[in-house]
């Protein structure tokens, strides 16, 4: 029957005031912050899943406790990091072609990225990093989250030039999902969370 269907296809989620809400299956933590109210729906930038800070257009879990994450949360300074270390990440590359980039993680006091390049960086590259940085900001482009096959990953990385980036998904257990993090046309491998866009 069309209704027994419809009632199937729901989930519901619990909120941090212990309030529940049905959401249809498949939602995402956007749709849940739009559902609550439109202006939450604007702010926010995350979500947090039974405890783990997801991208905010992940699928929610049926059953899960969930609370969105909005710009004031003490979530947000950590996700804001990661996401410039991308922005980081995709300004040198496009400044410095050749440029491997290994691993680049938020940080306590800010983020960084280690570069495997021949030649170092100057003071005067740091500038033209930040300008371009500020540029790849105003592109305001999406993050968006793509799950790969380990081998197809791997060849991707290695046709790439980024042997590094090749060893550290050989060196994830079996069991890991390899996820990549594309803004634009530039993506790496990287578990997330980020925000919805470098903007």
């Amino acid at each position: 029957m069309p209704g027994d269907a419809q009632a199937e296809a729901t989930i519901k989620v619990t909120l941090p005031d212990g309030a529940n809400r049905q959401l249809a299956k498949g939602s995402t933590g956007r749709a849940l912050a739009s559902d609550i109210s439109t202006s939450l729906g604007k702010k926010a930038i995350a979500v947090k899943q039974d405890g783990e800070v997801i991208d905010l257009d992940r699928e929610l879990v049926d059953g899960a406790s969930v609370e969105i994450v909005t710009p004031d949360s003490p979530e947000a300074l950590e996700l804001f990091r990661h996401d410039c270390a991308h922005v980081l990440a995709e300004a040198v590359q496009e400044l410095f072609p050749g440029t491997q980039v290994t691993i680049g993680p938020a940080i306590e006091n800010g983020f960084y990225y280690d570069f495997v390049r021949e030649q170092p960086f100057t003071p005067d590259d740091l500038e033209t990093i930040q300008a371009k940085m500020r540029e790849i900001i105003n592109r305001d482009e999406p993050f968006i989250r793509e799950e790969w096959d380990r081998d197809v990953a791997i060849e991707f990385f290695e046709n790439k030039g980024e042997a590094y980036k090749a060893e550290l998904i050989r060196d994830l257990p079996e069991s890991e999902t390899i996820s990549i993090y594309r803004q634009g046309d530039w993506l790496d491998l990287c578990r997330g969370p980020h925000m919805p866009s470098t903007g």
